[in-house]
């Protein structure tokens, strides 16, 4: 170990040089949570439900949190409670289980309800469909305002969608469905 600490000692540590601010694009991601907070007009609070998904999607929504999408700091949150949403983040086909739960999250969340389905299994059931155990779809359990598909949807789809939502509600029994990217062969 001393060998190693004097080797880094004689030779100077090497690193690039910052990036130069100009020559970083903006972020499509900061945009689209930009002009949600600039069509909403104050944060937005969001209660993310898991209806018997694998966590794939959950995962993805997780990274909304992170320093490269930082939704925190710029006043879009999650909420532990649905009194206090503006807005429900569904994951997962309806598992038979979680059917009551969900239909009550509903119930409990305040008027304009807003809902996305995130993820191929919220939107169509996936690869479950419906059976003994599962429901299939978000929208066979309460209505949808907008699907978002992908298995898992990029976080910026997501964001997108949460846009979607917001800028206006559906008229009832409508849902606008946004498909993300194609995948490539490097998702695989």
């Amino acid at each position: 170990m001393w060998k190693i600490l004097r080797q880094v000692r004689r030779s100077a540590l090497q690193a690039e040089p910052a990036p130069i601010a100009a020559a970083c694009a903006p972020d499509p991601a900061h945009e689209i949570a930009r002009e949600l907070l600039a069509t909403v007009g104050r944060a937005v609070a969001i209660r993310a439900i898991d209806a018997g998904s694998c966590n794939g999607c959950e995962l993805e929504m997780h990274a909304l949190g992170n320093p490269y999408y930082n939704l925190e700091g710029l006043g879009i949150r999650f909420v532990a409670s649905p009194r206090h949403a503006d807005l429900l983040l569904v994951t997962g086909p309806v598992a038979a289980n979680m059917e009551l739960a969900l239909r009550r999250t509903y119930e409990a969340t305040p008027a304009p309800k807003r809902v996305v389905a995130v993820g191929e299994c919220a939107c169509d059931g996936g690869c479950f469909g419906t059976g003994y155990a599962s429901r299939g779809r978000i929208a066979s359990v309460i209505p949808v305002d907008v699907e978002v598909s992908g298995c898992p949807p990029p976080p910026r789809e997501i964001l997108r969608a949460i846009l979607t939502a917001m800028r206006g509600h559906p008229s009832a029994g409508a849902s606008k469905r946004l498909d993300g990217p194609a995948p490539s062969a490097q998702n695989y």
